[in-house]
């Protein structure tokens, strides 16, 4: 079974940076696309990353040009630089992996118990 753990987050004033972590462990045979999710708090859960096995990259509009997200594929990790806080991007955040089961020959997702960033204006 694989798991996901966080790391990174706090608390940051407007204009600072911070970066997230999230490592994969367990018996991973093969990860696909690796991302980065946020709930703000009364909000819905909403996408702010995502990287393909190959490194493409996707971003929401309100983090595009101020968020980079990166992977490590040997060690099984994803990464999210955040640059430029503002306030709205206080939430908790958590990482998101596709995960082949190799029983079913399926992909799963696995989800990170998540990581408050808290932005202070």
């Amino acid at each position: 079974q694989v798991q996901a753990v966080e790391s990174g987050g706090g608390l940051v004033q407007a204009g600072g940076s911070l970066r997230l972590s999230c490592a994969a462990s367990g018996t991973i045979f093969s990860i696909s696309a690796m991302g980065w999710y946020r709930q703000a708090p009364g909000k819905q859960l909403e996408l702010v990353a995502q990287i393909s096995e190959s490194g493409s990259t996707n971003y929401a509009d309100a983090v595009q040009d101020r968020f980079t997200i990166s992977r490590d594929n040997v060690a099984n990790k994803v990464f999210l630089q955040m640059n430029s806080l503002k306030a709205e991007d206080t939430g908790v955040y958590y990482c998101h992996m596709d995960s082949l089961d190799r029983g079913t020959y399926k992909y799963l997702e696995v989800w990170g118990q998540g990581t408050l960033v808290t932005v202070s204006s």
